[in-house]
């Protein structure tokens, strides 16, 4: 037994090795290769915005015409949403799943509010605010546009220009809008905005020359917003600027390492770009097949404030030549909403390259989005998604139970075998090579492989990892209830020991936050390590003594879903231990790690002597 609890530290601090290496030189060793490629391809000296995200003139990048930064700078004069709103003419965006306007000023879709999704669990709570105009204090918005040829003078519209409506009063699913700009010098543009039954805008932008020579222009699309989400930031979740590019791969970059490590750019002819959160996105689409130059890039306060951090997403396409008395159009498609994992795959379906990695399910996708699916299709038949996370728990426990079964077997041998081990180690208690040595002579004689006894652990955990993952990241726990006062599975146990859970009214501080789940999980992982024989070796059983108590102060601020989930796996693992050792003939160690059986035998002594 000491050697499987020394192999399974062995893997645990491995993967923590692995993990730290791969977060701490290996990921930023690739962000800085990457940041030094972006800057001996991308274009050099971007343009400056203006204050509150007004026009600016095209940037020569390179040769080429640059797509403008169009983000909002934050000021003391920053309005509230309704007064920003007023700002300028609108056309309003009305469907099931969201609601919100088209500014004319400009064209930009920056008002959008998602209808099945609030900021806290109370159905009077406001709804989730996506996108939101400048002159507001969190600028989030999408903007489609074009510049002009270095030196072209050429008048094309800006975030400043007025548009106006030619058809559509308001954008819902089944009616869109078309809006309207002449330069006054030949050019008229027309932009068609139409909205699917869920998240997903497709816009039309066409131009059409009336003049009498050949007009080239670059179409570009952007997403921009300024300041970082609320929140903690986790490592096994990604926020920050993303994309899939059918050439050149995933191009994940969190916040943090966007303002560190400076612009990056890539060229493709299909794929998609964006900003993304742990349950929202703004996604642009470029049409496929006409070559783009995908662009990220972010731009520090000066008060090195994250709030007032600018980060734009954008591409651009190439020259767009119209000749006199001619048209040219180009497609673009816009995703802004919630990352629910059936629309998501629907968008990839409709042939969206790889859009469903919009969803971050980790290095274990190959696993994690079947348990996420197990999970979804048995919530719908229960109602609930927490008994779903018990069910599937139980299935993938009933999965591994034959592995779980030579495990406990390959151990109830190694215990057979301690006497005569102990033994070994006694005699040769100087020569530490002569014990491995007959050890090992012990292991072949009796047919022992002390290694299998670990191994099906070592199965199970891309697969507890993926169900870890799903239960994180998944936009459907979001505010899913399960029993009594778990309210949200996606937020912490909000009781807490120290207030007697509720009864005493008073709010401990946050590292005392320590609810009613954790303390049962705590508890079930404390009954599951004292069922096997405790280590020989002082320092490990005082790792495994106080294993149960750093775990119930660590996941106490996880989520509440994660947590349950946890103890019941270790109730499982109890009940399955239980089971399997006694028919095995092994004896349950669990009373006698707690002293329980030394109490009952000098009880018993005392009372035969009375």
């Amino acid at each position: 037994m000491g050697d499987n609890r020394n192999f399974i530290i062995a893997i645990l601090l491995s993967v923590l090795v692995f993990v730290g290496w791969q977060h701490f030189v290996v990921t930023p060793r690739m962000e800085a290769e990457k940041a030094k490629q972006a800057q001996t391809t991308a274009p050099a000296g971007a343009a400056q915005s203006t204050a509150q995200g007004g026009a600016t003139a095209p940037a020569v990048q390179g040769g080429v015409a640059s797509v403008p930064p169009t983000g909002a700078t934050i000021t003391a004069a920053s309005l509230p949403r309704e007064e920003a709103l007023k700002q300028s003419p609108r056309v309003e965006i009305a469907s099931d799943r969201v609601d919100g306007s088209i500014s004319l000023k400009g064209a930009r879709i920056d008002d959008l509010s998602l209808r099945d999704y609030r900021e806290t669990v109370e159905k009077t709570s406001p709804e989730i605010a996506l996108l939101s105009p400048a002159h507001t204090d969190k600028p989030y918005f999408a903007e489609f546009g074009y510049v002009a040829a270095p030196g072209a003078a050429v008048k094309l519209p800006t975030s400043d220009t007025l548009w106006t409506v030619e058809a559509g009063s308001t954008l819902t699913p089944k009616t869109p809008v078309t809006l309207a700009w002449d330069n006054g010098e030949g050019l008229v543009f027309h932009r068609t905005i139409s909205l699917d039954e869920n998240f997903l805008f497709t816009v039309t932008d066409s131009v059409e020359n009336k003049s009498a020579a050949s007009v080239s222009v670059y179409p570009y699309g952007l997403v921009s917003r300024t300041g970082q989400p609320e929140g903690k930031a986790f490592y096994i979740l990604h926020e920050g600027f993303i994309g899939e590019f059918k050439d050149n791969g995933e191009t994940a970059i969190k916040y943090a390492a966007a303002i560190k490590n400076g612009p990056q750019t890539v060229s493709d002819t299909e794929g998609w770009l964006g900003i993304t959160d742990k349950y929202w996105a703004a996604a642009l689409v470029p049409q496929a097949g006409r070559p783009f130059v995908a662009n990220f890039s972010a731009e520090a306060a000066p008060n090195a404030d994250p709030q007032h951090e600018r980060f734009q997403a954008d591409f651009r396409y190439e020259a767009l030549t119209i000749a006199p008395n001619s048209s040219a159009t180009v497609n673009n498609r816009l995703f802004a909403g919630a990352k629910v994992s059936k629309v998501i795959n629907q968008y990839k379906d409709q042939g969206i390259y790889r859009f469903n990695l919009l969803i971050d399910w980790g290095w274990f996708w190959f696993l994690t989005q079947p348990v996420f699916k197990a999970i979804d299709l048995i919530a719908r038949a229960t109602g609930n998604f927490g008994i779903a996370i018990l069910i599937v728990t139980v299935l993938i426990k009933a999965a591994f139970f034959p592995l779980a079964n030579r495990s406990y077997e390959s151990m109830s041998k190694m215990k057979k075998l301690q006497p005569e081990m102990e033994r070994i180690k006694e005699v040769h208690k100087d020569d530490k090579m002569r014990q491995q040595q007959e050890i090992m002579e012990l292991y072949k004689k009796e047919k022992v492989n002390p290694i299998a006894g670990c191994l099906p652990m070592v199965i199970q955990i891309p697969v507890f990892f993926s169900l870890y993952k799903v239960l994180f990241v998944t936009i459907e726990m979001r505010h899913a209830p399960f029993f009594g006062w778990i309210h949200d599975l996606s937020a912490p146990d909000p009781t807490t020991l120290f207030n007697l859970f509720g009864l005493i009214p008073w709010a401990p501080p946050a590292f005392l936050l320590i609810g009613a789940w954790p303390l049962i999980m705590g508890f079930t992982m404390f009954v599951t390590q004292r069922m096997n024989p405790a280590p020989a070796d002082p320092v490990q059983q005082q790792i495994f003594t106080w294993m149960p108590v750093i775990f119930t102060f660590m996941l106490a601020s996880f989520p509440a879903g994660l947590v349950i989930y946890w103890a019941w796996n270790n109730t499982l693992s109890a009940l399955q231990q239980g089971v399997i050792m006694r028919r095995q003939g092994v004896k349950i160690e669990i009373f006698s790690n707690l002293g329980i059986d030394k109490l009952f035998a000098r009880r018993g002594a005392d009372s035969g002597k009375s």
